[in-house]
């Protein structure tokens, strides 16, 4: 007799929690992440995670305070072990690509979790294959392999026509940064996204994680285009933290800057999240690359130029 499927769903990270969603199972997640958010109604189940630092602030106090904690051998993550075992689940998603960002299974250890179940690994590598395989191995653990199937064929005919009509045109050069103090250069699947949107990252490094980038690199690269979407900020918390970033030395040299073309971007949900948000991000800089073939259909939700028109 073939075993159920997994009825009561913990998830741990924010794109497993979009995964299921979209698999249809929405109606089986019990408890969520403290970065649980999306779609909205998400936020209405209890959060088992918190962070162990203080998230407010600018990215440069954020950034020290997680070098601190993560050079002093600390979690960065904790987990309510008792509401957890509360909601009782018989799967619990959660990932290894990178411990700065959300949930790993060794934050439950840490915790000393008594449950007794393997948490689903929903992303182990920074490219965009690595995310479909995790959407197929999750759809399957949760007995969902149709739908996973179907999601994932859905997300290659996007991409693919995306490719096609962008094959043939002019490819502008593009640096996509996910942190501003200090600069970040977006690695993992960011690369992968410009080339499908029409352009060419002469900055990130494809399949790598993402590391410090100096100033003078991004000044030395003088982009076309420069897309700022920080991880883990929306967009208007990205918009917020624009003037200190826009007053480093050379800022106006920059030929992206001369020409209008900088953009703030939700680097929380299209650029920096593994769930199905992000095969809509390739779309996204398509229309800040090409926006004569392309209609700004996400301006002012997913992304804003920098600085904005004067009201």
């Amino acid at each position: 007799m073939a075993a159920s499927p997994p009825q009561r769903i913990v998830s741990l990270l924010a794109s497993g929690t979009e995964l299921v969603v979209a698999l249809g199972l929405g109606d089986r997640l019990v408890g969520r992440s403290h970065e649980c958010d999306h779609p909205a109604w998400v936020r209405r189940l209890p959060a088992v995670s918190r962070p162990t630092f203080d998230i407010t602030g600018s990215s440069a106090a954020i950034d020290q305070r997680v070098r601190e904690r993560l050079h002093a051998g600390q979690p960065l993550y904790e987990i309510d072990e008792a509401a957890l075992e509360a909601l009782a689940p018989d799967v619990i998603i959660t990932q290894t690509h990178c411990e700065v960002c959300a949930v790993t299974p060794a934050d439950l250890a840490h915790g000393g979790s008594r449950l007794r179940r393997e948490p689903v690994v929903a992303l182990r590598t920074g490219s965009l294959q690595g995310i479909l395989d995790g959407f197929m191995e999750v759809a399957v653990v949760l007995g969902a392999a149709d739908a996973g199937q179907a999601l994932v064929a859905g997300v290659r005919r996007r991409m693919d026509d995306l490719r096609a009509r962008t094959a043939r045109l002019s490819r502008p050069s593009v640096v996509c940064l996910e942190w501003i103090e200090p600069v970040f250069a977006m690695g993992n699947w960011g690369p992968e996204l410009v080339t499908l949107a029409g352009g060419t990252d002469v900055l990130g490094t494809g399949g790598q994680h993402s590391t410090t980038t100096p100033w003078e690199a991004v000044r030395a690269a003088d982009p076309d285009v420069l897309v700022i979407a920080p991880c883990g900020f929306d967009l208007g918390r990205a918009s917020r933290e624009m003037p200190l970033f826009a007053a480093r030395p050379g800022w106006d040299d920059l030929r992206a800057v001369r020409s209008g073309r900088v953009f703030v971007a939700d680097g929380n949900i299209y650029f920096n999240r593994s769930g199905p948000s992000l095969f809509e991000t390739p779309e996204i800089l398509a229309e800040l690359l090409h926006p004569a073939l392309f209609p700004s259909c996400h301006e002012g939700a997913a992304w804003l130029r920098w600085p904005p028109a004067a009201a």
